[in-house]
């Protein structure tokens, strides 16, 4: 593996774990408990519950 599919290869799984991240907090920040346990099987569950509307009574002051 060269320098640069080596640099490339870990830029992109960064920016990959960054993101899956940052879904997962915000699907459990809208209160989409079940979403945010399925995600951790099925990552797009985790991609879902944050495009979702909150529930009453979350916590979450995104844009709507």
């Amino acid at each position: 593996m060269t320098v640069l599919e080596w640099t490339l290869t870990m830029t992109l799984g960064g920016l990959y774990l960054t993101l899956l991240f940052t879904v997962a907090v915000v699907t459990y920040q809208k209160k989409h408990i079940a979403l945010f346990v399925i995600g951790f099987f099925f990552p797009f569950a985790w991609l879902i519950g944050s495009m979702m509307k909150p529930k009453p009574g979350s916590n979450y002051h995104g844009r709507l």
